[in-house]
């Protein structure tokens, strides 16, 4: 694809096709099946041979510690429905309410949404690509220590740690019917990463959080944004508000990297939304934040009528590519699920725009009002850069961990990388071919991950040249802890939300000395974090 600027941009692609064999529960109106349904029109349409295509890596337990506290890790990845009733009622701190049921497999569920955003944010930084895209991610409700709103592992926080290792300024916006409170909530207190987001706000309607007047606290005052609004606003409404905030945003805090979280439940006729954006609406916001060419990790989130969902980020994998699409759906194996129209494109229904232009206009004042009070592009500074990629080894990989690099392969061309550990991120012809559905000849829950069919219906991977290794298995290290100004007359990590428990020891080849560092602890939002200030720290 190519830019305004007439650079041509890179696009990849990341996907797991066993995540549409995850099943929350029959009454649950979560459905990964819906990232299938996606994956099978992009398929349809012909939208890979445009992509690169990425297997994500797993995340392991170390990488989603990252950000979530390890107890609550370690519990994720024990819990089965045969095993919960030996949790006590620990589990219920961890899990509380129906929104998050214990179901088969929701570890794994929770390793390829969190190793897809991970994955991305890994190639943005190595510049290996300018635009990364991971429809299985965007579960931003999840907390530290707590399970919320279907969402387990905060893909969005752990993707961002990845890119601050990078970037100095990370723009995070959410459009989303529900406000993303667990990713503010993870950066409330930095100015390192700014959140917008734009959203449903009352009584009653979950989580309840993002009014206009919480902005952030301490370093992190005035870099959180929340656009409240009401029931039925359209497609007009949406892009009156959404453009001017967002261009005053990026020209205010000048961001070196963008995650756009596009949550499909705000669009109309959605199970669980309320507003009444066409998928021409929803697709301009992410056709607007593209425009400013800046490097962008696009996610998915909530969405709970799966043929909308499946037309909406087809249609936005589309506009990543700059290709047009006909009207007309192409046959593919659940055609049925489009009746009666068999269209990509939804029409708005009748529903009232509460949201009357004063309305707006108040919202925009007090923004605009709230962005004139923090400096423009603010200066931090950061330890140096670690090691970032590193091939994640499995239980029953009886090779060592090597480094690996995108371009070559690793530093060291002596060592070598067994063909099973290279394969493991080669896209199988299978998988671009697999078309069970969640019907009613479903798979019960003990069975679903049953294997692919061996014999896919879609031509073989290797007649398809997109489709490449993918060498970006992970980051290597915890997240760098990041220190404030020297002038400062106080030494907190402006990072702390989002760096919870992580501890980085760094040593020179040149010297012999080391960094410490002093912890303390505080609780924001109800979130408790250790405050962790290096003493050295280099500019950059």
């Amino acid at each position: 694809m190519t830019s305004r600027n007439g650079f041509k941009r890179k696009v990849c692609y990341y996907y797991d096709a066993e995540i549409g064999n995850f099943y929350y529960g029959k009454k649950h109106p979560m459905k990964p099946h819906r990232i299938r349904m996606t994956h099978e029109l992009v398929l349809m349409y012909g939208l890979y041979r445009k992509m690169e295509v990425y297997r994500p890596h797993k995340a392991n337990e170390e990488e989603m510690s990252r950000f979530h506290s390890s107890e609550y890790i370690r519990t994720l990845r024990s819990l089965e429905p045969d095993n919960m009733h030996n949790f006590g009622p620990q589990i219920n701190s961890f899990l509380a309410g129906e929104d998050c049921p214990i179901f088969n497999g929701m570890y794994e569920f929770c390793q390829i949404s969190a190793g897809g955003s991970i994955s991305g944010a890994i190639k943005l930084n190595k510049k290996a690509t300018d635009i990364a895209i991971n429809w299985a991610g965007g579960l931003h409700h999840a907390k530290k220590a707590e399970a919320s709103g279907f969402c387990y592992v905060n893909d969005i926080v752990l993707g961002i740690i990845e890119l601050l290792k990078y970037h100095q300024r990370v723009l995070y916006i959410d459009i989303d019917v529900h406000h993303g409170d667990g990713v503010e909530e993870a950066f409330y207190i930095t100015d390192r990463v700014m959140t917008v987001s734009f959203h449903k706000f009352g009584k009653n309607f979950f989580p309840e959080t993002g009014d206009l007047k919480d902005i952030g606290a301490e370093r992190g005052k005035h870099y959180a944004i929340n656009v409240p609004l009401n029931d039925g606003i359209d497609d007009l409404s949406f892009e009156s508000i959404f453009q001017p905030v967002v261009s005053k945003v990026i020209e205010t805090y000048r961001p070196n990297v963008i995650v756009l979280q596009c949550g499909a439940d705000s669009l109309t006729g959605d199970r669980l939304g309320v507003f009444n954006l066409t998928l021409k609406g929803h697709g301009k916001c992410l056709e607007f934040v593209k425009g400013f060419d800046i490097p962008l990790l696009i996610l998915g989130g909530g969405g709970y009528t799966k043929k909308n969902v499946a037309r909406c980020w087809t249609y936005e994998t589309a506009i990543a590519l700059n290709t047009d699409l006909p009207n007309d759906l192409p046959q593919n194996d659940y055609f049925e699920y489009y009746a009666p129209d068999f269209k990509l494109h939804i029409s708005p229904s009748n529903a009232f725009n509460q949201n009357p232009y004063q309305n707006l206009e108040k919202i925009k004042a007090t923004i605009f009002e709230n962005l004139r009070s923090i400096p423009h592009a603010p200066s931090v500074q950061m330890r140096d850069i670690p090691n970032n990629f590193t091939l994640i080894k499995h239980d029953n990989d009886d090779d060592s961990d090597i480094d690996m690099d995108d371009d070559d392969g690793g530093d060291d061309p002596e060592v070598r990388i067994s063909q099973q550990r290279s394969d493991r991120h080669i896209l199988p012809d299978n998988e671009l071919s697999d078309s069970e559905d969640e019907g009613d000849g479903r798979r019960d829950d003990s069975c679903h991950l049953i294997s692919q069919p061996t014999q896919p219906k879609k031509p073989k991977v290797e007649q398809q040249p997109m489709v490449v290794v993918a060498t970006n298995a992970g980051a290597a290290t915890a997240a760098d802890d990041l220190s404030q100004s020297p002038s400062s007359t106080t030494t907190t990590n402006p990072l702390s939300s989002a760096l919870m428990h992580t501890t980085t020891s760094s040593s020179s080849s040149s010297s012999s000395s080391t960094t410490s560092s002093s912890t303390t602890t505080t609780t924001t939002n109800g979130l408790a974090v250790n405050l962790t200030s290096p003493e050295a720290a280099t500019n950059v």
